[in-house]
């Protein structure tokens, strides 16, 4: 992932373009953003003091730096890799929540994309094979006898089949490829959020996001 982008100017001030997976990238990976998460249910406002929303709405207008977070040990970060992670941390539930909000900010820290398994066919295989002096072969189990008639003799033989599978499973790349559209929808939602909240100073974020359903182009 690349993070150069042409620069915007944005009521005076040059602004950094980059779409919201280099954005995160950027946040998390460069800067060493931290995901601050949500306090508990069952912590009330009163006990934690003004919401995370508030805080930065008010620091935005009064122009004063966002909090550099409780794991910041004297190291800078960049306001706007703050807020790009607080919006990460506020995902709704119905996208996830906090374990979506986790796994976004994995994803951009490592600077991967989900695995969407692509290229991937499930292949008919056997269930086991072993190997003898003849190479691999299919193991096989009895699923019945049957009664021939040989050399003028009737005799019992066993009836052999090999148990077979998908490797991988269907059900495999389908949650993959269902991973990757939960995780872009999220993307969409954090992208959304910035542009909608204006509190970047320095980067602006772009309408541009990653493929959707790449396994259908």
């Amino acid at each position: 992932m690349t993070f150069q982008r042409p620069n915007l100017i944005r009521s005076g001030r040059i602004k950094r373009a980059l779409g919201v997976q280099a954005a995160l990238e950027w946040a998390f990976r460069i800067e060493k953003a931290q995901l601050e998460l949500p306090m508990p249910k069952d912590v009330t406002e009163e006990s934690f003091g003004f919401g995370l929303e508030y805080v930065l709405l008010q620091r935005a207008a009064l122009g004063c730096k966002v909090d550099g977070g409780q794991h910041k040990m004297g190291s800078y970060t960049h306001p706007d890799a703050e807020v790009i992670a607080a919006t990460v941390a506020g995902m709704p539930d119905h996208l996830g929540g906090i374990r979506m909000a986790i796994r976004v900010a994995e994803l951009a820290r490592a600077g991967l994309t989900p695995d969407w398994m692509p290229g991937v066919v499930p292949r008919c295989v056997p269930v086991e094979t072993r190997k003898n002096q003849h190479g691999v072969r299919a193991t096989t189990v009895v699923v019945g006898t049957e009664r021939v008639l040989t050399r003028g003799k009737w005799r019992t033989v066993e009836v052999l089949a090999c148990p077979v599978t998908w490797r991988p499973h269907p059900e495999q790349i389908a949650s993959a490829r269902r991973g990757y559209d939960d995780w872009w929808q999220a993307l969409a939602w954090v992208r959304d959020g910035l542009v909608a909240g204006s509190m970047l100073r320095d980067v602006e974020v772009m309408a541009a996001l990653p493929k959707v359903r790449p396994w259908n182009s």
